[in-house]
């Protein structure tokens, strides 16, 4: 491995109620890479009236408990009394495998909705997607197609998510550390080691 390969990844993960403003743009930009670029599900946004009813989900990368960048993200909104359904459910594509932010998104989504009274929770789930939802302790009920691609509706198993009434904390998940490259090591190891004398620095970043 050289040090152009070498990419530090993150500590953990937060998945909590958006309440930010840069947490809601970063959500909705990460909805149009997703829908708009990559799967061409939209032209040149995916928003719509249920945006503006909708809570936001994130899940936001954390260096040392440091919030970075939106990662992953899912709306729900309650449709009826009662009945919530979930929606526009994206993970940045680099995360996508062994992170658990798809989960994670989709447990604080339902539990949260149970802990405000919900009895039903619904989802159209791209048909690729059905077995991790299957595996989440959803029920497929039927296929159908949604802009032109297929679909299953899935219902969640309420009983295997219990409410969650902190939503705007949400939880943590344990993130991965790529490994440090053995030719990089030594060096961070002698600027961890190195002696400082600095005069005036208050030891904050800025960015």
């Amino acid at each position: 491995m050289t040090t152009t390969d070498f990419v530090c990844g993150y500590s953990d993960f937060t998945i909590k109620w958006a309440t930010l403003k840069w947490e809601k743009q970063q959500a909705l930009e990460l909805r149009r890479q997703v829908f708009c670029v990559e799967q061409r599900l939209f032209e040149a946004t995916d928003e719509d009236e249920i945006d503006a009813l909708a809570q936001c989900i994130v899940a936001i990368g954390n260096h040392g408990g440091w919030p970075d960048r939106v990662l992953g993200t899912v709306r729900i909104h309650q449709y009826d009394k009662g009945v919530w359904w979930g929606s526009r459910l994206a993970v940045a594509k680099e995360f996508r495998r062994r992170s658990g932010i798809g989960a994670g998104l989709i447990q604080l989504a339902v539990g949260s909705a149970h802990g405000l009274g919900c009895e039903q929770f619904f989802a159209q789930v791209q048909k690729p997607n059905e077995p991790l939802f299957q595996r989440l302790h959803w029920r497929s009920q039927y296929e159908l197609s949604v802009r032109h691609r297929p679909h299953v509706m899935m219902q969640a198993r309420l009983e295997q998510y219990p409410p969650c009434y902190t939503p705007y904390s949400g939880h943590v998940i344990k993130g991965t550390m790529n490994p440090v490259p053995d030719e990089i090591a030594p060096t961070l190891l002698t600027l961890a080691s190195a002696p400082t004398s600095h005069t005036g620095d208050t030891g904050h970043a800025t960015h």
